[in-house]
């Protein structure tokens, strides 16, 4: 077996789980490797089948008019019609990083809440990979942290210069991770009510000397 290979077969942990003191492993991270960056040639549409690539031009802002002179074609228009102004990273711009909150790393520097909308943006990762990448972050490196800024920002640009054609799968899977996201922050506001009881809990029975 390749060193540095895990021969456990327990399953990451998900949300809900117990992190130990100090953050995940980030061994841990992904139930399986994670998958290069999407190339466009390779990127990948739901997860199972590739995102047929062409030669087509990026999608015009939203209020410019695409037409064929500028390079798009039938299908290209008629996708366009049916999207209006969406653009690939315009639904999770909406969202908020609020309630995701980022264990203390004091080995590392980072613009936390960029990092955040840059993992809240991504629609190669899961749900559960991306609370385990937070989980994770007080036991990365800056190298790491860095790396993985640079690959979910690479991620956004290939994503954003397919061309119209793709906008309707981008904006269906968009949403379901968009979806994914508000689920963690329920996740986070839960967990964080939880720990404020068991603080009560624990100051009422010190008080009471138990």
């Amino acid at each position: 077996m390749p060193a540095g290979q895990s021969t456990s077969l327990t399953p990451p942990p998900r949300p809900g789980d117990p992190i130990p003191d100090g953050g995940l492993d980030p061994t841990q991270v992904f139930a399986s490797p994670p998958p290069p960056p999407p190339s466009q040639t390779t990127a990948q549409g739901d997860g199972s089948s590739p995102l047929p690539q062409d030669s087509g031009p990026p999608p015009p802002p939203p209020g410019v008019t695409a037409t064929k002179e500028m390079g798009y074609d039938d299908e290209d228009l008629r996708v366009l019609g049916e999207v209006k102004d969406y653009r690939f990273g315009s639904i999770t711009a909406k969202l908020t990083n609020e309630k995701i909150v980022i264990p203390g790393h004091p080995e590392t520097e980072f613009d936390e809440q960029l990092f955040l909308t840059l993992l809240r943006g991504s629609i190669s990762l899961t749900r559960d990979e991306k609370w385990r990448i937070i989980q994770a972050v007080p036991k990365l490196s800056q190298f790491q942290i860095d790396e993985l800024q640079k690959i979910l920002e690479d991620e956004k640009r290939k994503f954003s210069e397919l061309s119209p054609k793709h906008l309707l799968q981008l904006m269906k899977l968009e949403q379901r991770h968009a979806e994914d996201w508000r689920d963690l922050q329920s996740f986070m506001v839960q967990k964080s009510a939880k720990k404020e009881e068991q603080s009560q809990v624990d100051e009422i029975r010190k008080q009471l000397g138990l």
